[in-house]
C-alpha cells in the first residue's frame, strides 16, 4: 500500500557525493529537502577501497569518507528516505515522484543517481554472479582471501581494486584488451612493481567457467588469437559504467547513452528539474567533481524557487 503523499520544496534522488552535497547546500540555504536513496548514502564511494585525490585527505578509505558524509547529513538533520524512485513526472508546475513504497510532491527535483557498472556479457557471467563473479572487489574480495582472482579493465577503478586485492591474496590477474592502460600513471607504476599482480594484455575474457563456483576464465589474445584458460576463484569487472537513469520516463532529457543533459547550472530542459554527479553528460567523473556538481545544482534550485 502506498504511503500518504509527502510534500517538499525539493526532492533529491540519490545519496552519493553529489546528492549529499546538494542536500547540505539546500539546508544551509533554508530549504528542507527530502533525500531518497535506495541503497546506502555514499554511493560508489562506500565501495571504493581507497581515495588518494580528495582534497583534505592524503589518503582515505572510501567507506570512511562515505561515513563522514553520512554524519554530516545527520548533523544537519536532513530527511533521508530509503526507497527506490520508479518515476518522475511534472504536472501543473510541480513534480510527482513515485517510489516503490510512496509518492512525493515537490517544486523542484535534483537527480543524482550516479552510474551502474557495465557487464561483460559473456557466458558464465550471469550464472556465476555472487558465486565468484562480482562488480565490487571491496565488498566481495575478502570471501576469496588467499585465492587467485582476476580484475577485468584498464582504468583507474580496475587498477585501484587490483591493488586492494593484492593486499589480501598472492595472485591477482589484470586482464585488459589493450597493451596500454587508461589509468593514471601513478597507478600503472604501482601495479607494474607489485609482485602479487600479473598483467595479461592484450586479452579479452570469453567465458567464465566453474561448477557451483567460479573456477577459471577463458581469455583470448586480440593480436594473436591465442586462447588460454586461467584458474581463478573470483572475477571483478571494471569496464566502464552506464547512467543509472532507466527510471526517467521523459527521454528528451537524456543523451544517446542515457546520461542526463544539463547546462553549466545543472539545469535540464525541464524547468525545475536538475541533475548532478556521474549521471550527467560530462567527461570527468570523480568524487570531487560530483560534489561540485551537487553544490551548483542546489544553488540553481534555490534560485529557481525564489523566482
Amino acid at each position: 500500500m502506498k504511503e500518504n503523499l509527502r510534500m517538499s520544496k525539493v526532492i533529491i534522488v540519490g545519496a552519493g557525493p553529489a546528492g549529499i552535497t546538494a542536500a547540505i547546500y539546500l539546508k544551509r540555504g533554508g530549504i528542507e529537502p527530502i533525500l531518497i536513496e535506495k541503497m546506502m548514502p555514499g554511493g560508489k564511494v562506500s565501495l571504493t577501497h581507497k581515495i588518494d585525490n580528495y582534497p583534505g585527505f592524503t589518503s582515505i578509505g572510501g567507506s570512511d569518507l562515505a561515513n563522514q558524509m553520512m554524519n554530516q547529513l545527520m548533523e544537519n538533520n536532513i530527511d533521508v528516505v530509503y526507497d527506490e524512485v520508479v518515476d518522475i513526472s511534472k504536472k501543473e508546475g510541480s513534480f510527482l515522484v513515485k517510489t516503490s513504497y510512496g509518492e512525493y510532491e515537490s517544486d523542484a527535483v535534483i537527480i543524482a543517481t550516479g552510474t551502474l557498472e557495465k557487464k561483460l556479457g559473456i557466458p558464465g557471467e550471469k550464472e556465476f554472479f555472487a558465486k565468484g563473479v562480482s562488480t565490487c572487489a571491496v565488498c566481495d574480495g575478502g570471501f576469496f582471501k588467499g585465492q587467485p582472482m582476476a580484475i577485468i579493465g584498464g582504468g583507474n577503478s580496475a587498477l585501484e581494486e587490483a591493488l586492494y586485492l593484492s593486499s589480501i591474496t598472492e595472485k591477482v590477474y589484470i586482464v585488459h584488451r589493450r597493451n596500454q592502460f587508461r589509468a593514471d600513471q601513478i597507478l600503472v607504476d604501482k601495479i607494474k612493481v607489485d609482485s602479487h599482480i600479473e598483467i595479461l594484455t592484450p586479452y579479452i575474457p570469453l567465458e567464465v567457467k566453474g561448477d557451483n563456483m567460479v573456477s577459471s576464465i577463458i581469455l583470448k589474445n586480440v593480436e594473436t588469437n591465442e586462447i588460454k584458460e586461467v584458474e581463478i576463484k573470483a572475477m571483478f569487472a571494471y569496464i566502464g559504467a552506464d547512467a543509472n537513469t532507466s527510471f526517467i520516463s521523459n527521454k528528451e532529457v537524456l543523451d544517446e547513452r542515457g546520461y542526463i543533459k544539463v547546462n553549466s547550472e545543472m539545469e535540464t530542459s525541464i524547468p525545475g528539474l536538475f541533475a548532478c554527479g556521474d549521471c550527467i553528460a560530462k567527461n570527468l567523473r570523480q568524487v570531487i567533481t560530483a560534489c561540485g556538481d551537487g553544490a551548483v545544482a542546489a544553488m540553481s534550485a534555490v534560485h529557481y524557487l525564489n523566482k
